[in-house]
């Protein structure tokens, strides 16, 4: 599972990619300062059955931190975007190429509005942080309507002589950007398609590339420089259809490098942190301020929310901890509770043995519930923070 961050240049990518990942990619103010994806792994947290257990946990794909399981992510930074990009302007082709990866996406916004159209610096509220969100998503939809479009008279004619399936013929032109037929089928019905399909207009596509768009490339905003935004900014980005969160990545990444030297206790995701060195400069103990009332003011500093929303809330994950002994809660090497999968809610028993083996899950016989000891069949849905061991041949 890939989460993509994207945005025009100089919105602060690059640094919010920084801070969820601590990686060192080059960040500077002028456009196209990320030309090739960025890739890393961040973390979302959930709590660790241990305690409940009152068990001492092993993790090995992810990590536990008193208490709270961490559990690995990949985040993808992608080229600055910039307008007519479907067209191959600026970046544009190496955008879309790396947006066919993503999951979901998080669009940085620079709510201060001191980002232009282009991607160049301008006066903190000159530019009009709405007008981003609505030439992204425009953006993305001319993407994909320029593949539906694509051969489509051939396509069509090819529909009326063999009579074939209008969803299987779209699913296969868009099978590179993680499209499903369902995706499709749902798209078709609520796009309200015109029957004669060679009659089809550009708006009939564009309608449909949007609601594509909406289904497969589900997306949320990070507002971020929140620190330095009007009210009115914020406010109008609430309005739209979009989940918002309130962001500053310079002030998340540098509580994490403070931390690293211990300078403050600190850990992502926090609401607040512990000044540990009173003997930092007054210079660093006002600025330790600011991102202190910042973080009162929006319960953190949003990097490490936005990660948690967009896998919980927008791909709507569950954590689920396959084992080997149902009764000790370990793998074959004795490591209690040693990994957490993150899966679509809504799996079942099968899908999570498919999830940690493809032959595991061909073999699958039944599954048990290790806090209830109970045997689940392969359609059992799986619930946040169950226990699983698979039976397989």
């Amino acid at each position: 599972m890939d989460v993509g961050l994207v945005g025009k240049p100089n919105v602060g990518k690059s640094t919010f990619f920084n801070a969820a990942t601590r990686a060192d990619v080059e960040m500077a103010s002028y456009p196209f300062t990320t030309i090739d994806a960025n890739k890393g792994v961040g973390y979302v947290r959930t709590p660790c059955p241990h305690e409940e257990l009152d068990l001492e946990c092993n993790p090995n794909n992810a990590p536990c931190m008193d208490g709270i399981r961490m559990i690995p992510v990949n985040i993808i930074d992608v080229a600055g975007l910039v307008p007519d990009a479907h067209s191959g302007k600026g970046l544009g082709n190496k955008f879309l190429d790396d947006l066919r990866q993503a999951s979901t996406l998080i669009h940085i916004v620079d709510a201060s509005g001191s980002t232009d159209e282009k991607g160049e610096p301008c006066k903190v509220g000159e530019h009009d942080p709405v007008e981003d969100v609505e030439f992204l998503d425009k953006e993305i939809d001319y993407w994909i309507k320029g593949i539906l479009e694509k051969n489509w008279q051939k396509v069509s004619r090819r529909l009326e002589v063999t009579g074939g399936k209008l969803e299987k013929v779209i699913y296969k032109q868009l099978s590179g950007l993680g499209v499903k037929e369902g995706n499709v089928i749902r798209a078709l019905n609520i796009s309200e398609m015109p029957g004669n399909v060679r009659a089809w207009e550009e708006d009939d596509f564009f309608r449909l590339a949007s609601n594509l768009r909406r289904m497969t490339k589900p997306m949320m905003i990070a507002a971020n420089k929140s620190d330095m935004a009007l009210e009115k900014n914020i406010g109008y980005l609430r309005e739209l259809d979009y989940m918002i969160q309130p962001s500053s990545a310079e002030y998340e990444l540098a509580l994490r490098k403070a931390s690293e030297k211990e300078l403050i206790d600190y850990r992502p995701g926090d609401e607040s942190f512990e000044t540990l060195d009173e003997n930092m400069s007054s210079a660093q103990l006002d600025a330790l301020d600011k991102i202190r009332k910042f973080m009162e003011e929006n319960g953190g500093l949003g990097v490490q929310q936005c990660l948690e929303k967009a896998v919980y809330e927008l791909l709507d994950m569950i954590v689920v901890y396959p084992v080997e002994n149902e009764h000790n809660y370990t793998d074959k090497k004795g490591r209690v509770l040693p990994d957490a999968y993150l899966v679509k809610n809504g799996s079942t028993a099968e899908d999570l043995a498919f999830e940690v083996h493809s032959d595991i899950g061909e073999g699958f016989i039944r599954a048990i519930d290790a806090r209830t000891d109970r045997v689940i069949g392969r359609d059992h849905e799986l619930n946040d923070g169950d226990i699983i061991k698979i039976v397989s041949k």
